[in-house]
């Protein structure tokens, strides 16, 4: 399944490539840092990298920003708030918010992918407020409710 969505490169952004698939069944799409200066993320800190772009994806559509994996693993980046989501009525620069878990700076350059998109349909949901809630087996359990049954061995 496919969607048409509207982009464009902004100023800064101009010289970067657009994101892009690089496998026939990928479900991300690598964005890149349009930023003029490299900026180093010392460990523990966090900084908003820029990507020079816009969209505007369709109603009952959000892209997801997602941490990219091969960052995580060689050097503990990551995202705040993974996911981050892009609403379908956002039409601001997509903007990247970068945290550095590893113990050592890292360096991020013009043109790094730093994070990648997923876009995915949506359902808003509507409220059914109801007295009461239908009983389940599990019930209120939560946190870790469901490892820690008595008749679990």
């Amino acid at each position: 399944m496919s969607v048409s969505v509207s982009v464009t490169r902004l100023p800064h952004g101009a010289d970067l490539d657009l994101p892009a698939y690089e496998t026939a069944d990928a479900a991300g799409m690598d964005l890149q840092a349009a930023i003029a200066e490299d900026v180093d993320i010392a460990p523990g800190a966090r900084t908003l990298v820029p990507t020079g772009l816009a969209i505007a994806l369709p109603p009952s559509y959000e892209a997801q920003i997602r941490p990219r994996s091969g960052l995580a693993l060689r050097n503990g980046i990551s995202l705040v708030n993974s996911p981050g989501t892009i609403d379908a009525d956002y039409r601001g620069e997509i903007g990247v918010i970068v945290i550095n878990h590893g113990e050592e700076t890292f360096t991020v350059t013009r043109g790094m992918r730093i994070a990648q998109m997923v876009v995915a349909p949506v359902t808003q949901a509507l409220w059914d407020e109801v007295p009461e809630l239908p009983a389940t087996e599990r019930g209120a359990g939560g946190f870790g409710s469901t490892g820690t049954s008595k008749n679990k061995a």
